[in-house]
């Protein structure tokens, strides 16, 4: 099993990113997906869910409205478009098909 994330980067406060995981080794259509971030010096958090369809979605308080999760089950992938980033969004984001997680990818909002 392999979850891969990729499209981490330096962003300015207010500009976006678009964050991916690739899944590979078990029937990606058949896992929920989620987004976790860490921030340093603090515990991993939950970010947002998506269902295996791709019919439902959910999010954190803190990303509501900014944050949009969406996946590709043809393609075995799920994405996190992320609008209007804020210096509290700075982290490292997995992504995690339970009970599978990736490794991560690092992200930066600083001016």
């Amino acid at each position: 099993v392999q979850l891969v994330e990729s499209g981490g980067g330096l962003v300015q406060p207010g500009g976006s990113l678009r964050l991916s995981c690739a899944a590979s080794g078990f029937t990606f259509r058949n896992y929920v997906m989620n987004w976790y971030r860490q921030a340093p010096g603090k515990e991993r958090e939950w970010v947002a869910f998506i269902t295996s369809g791709g019919g439902g979605t959910s999010y954190a308080d803190s990303v509501k409205g900014r944050f949009t999760i969406s996946r590709d089950n043809d393609n075995d992938t799920v994405y996190l478009q992320m609008n209007s980033l804020k210096p509290e969004d700075t982290g490292v984001y997995y992504c995690r098909a339970p009970p599978y997680w990736g490794q991560g990818t690092q992200v930066t909002v600083s001016s």
